[in-house]
């Protein structure tokens, strides 16, 4: 067997449409709004926030006579107030390599704000299998030589599955599709895979909270302490009222401003 190592790639960002946001500040009358966002995600934000009150600059809205000034203090008041659905509109776009079956179960559990494709292991064939080995297992060596054994016996099953159905030299896809889908139910959970994951940052900021904690299984409290590595430093406006604090060797990442 081959031992996992979970891995974080984030692929993708919503990007502002320049033309359309300078038509819209050209209508409601802010022309000249700018703004010092670090990312066009973190910008969004602010523009979805600005326009539920009009306030862009003072007396768009006769009701406003001062506007808070700059990205940051402006995200920050919106977290601070709970003021969440304008985190709703930006979306991210990351790929989970090498993680397992039992990560991808966990995950899936957060659908609000979110959207998943996985690997189709009805479609891939299995041959070498890859597990992450968890820590209270790879630090005992008895453990550790139990779970090295099952999963090369079980990679030999696979092995010995397609061996017996010929599959590498079978033509016919439905076949082999009906052979793949059978054999990977002597796989084990803990088999890596991969999975797409999308999500806007009042998702990813609940996620991110929710699967560092302590009580989380520990691949995933390793994947989102990596998540969140990425976003602080990508999107540090929005991720700006976290404190870390390393508990068994992984982050313990928690807001200030919870369920916002």
């Amino acid at each position: 067997m081959m031992r996992a190592e979970p891995k974080v790639f984030l692929v993708g960002e919503t990007r502002i449409v320049e033309e359309g946001l300078s038509a819209y500040l050209a209508y409601v009358g802010a022309p000249n709004w700018k703004t010092d966002a670090p990312s066009d995600s973190e910008r969004l934000c602010e523009v979805f926030g600005r326009l539920c009150y009009r306030s862009f600059e003072p007396g768009l809205n006769p009701n406003v006579t001062r506007v808070r000034e700059g990205n940051r203090p402006y995200l920050e008041n919106i977290l601070a107030s709970g003021h969440g659905s304008v985190l709703e509109h930006p979306v991210l776009n990351f790929i989970f390599a090498d993680v397992s079956r039992v990560f991808t179960h966990e995950l899936v559990r957060h659908r609000a704000g979110t959207a998943i494709s996985q690997e189709s292991l009805r479609y891939v064939r299995l041959e070498k299998l890859s597990a992450y080995i968890p820590t209270e297992i790879h630090e005992d060596e008895r453990a550790m030589n139990i779970f090295v054994r099952t999963i090369e016996q079980l990679e030999e099953v696979q092995e010995t599955l397609a061996e017996l159905y010929g599959i590498a030299a079978e033509k016919q896809f439905d076949r082999k599709k009906k052979l793949t889908s059978a054999f990977r139910r002597l796989a084990p959970i803990g088999v890596a895979t991969t999975i797409g994951w999308s999500c806007n940052f009042r998702a990813l900021r609940h996620v991110i909270e929710a699967r560092t904690d302590p009580h989380a299984e520990e691949e995933i409290r390793l994947v989102f302490g990596r998540v969140y590595e990425i976003v602080r430093e990508r999107y540090p406006n929005v991720m700006s009222d976290y404190e870390i604090e390393m508990v068994d060797g992984l982050p313990w990442v928690r807001p200030l401003h919870r369920k916002v």
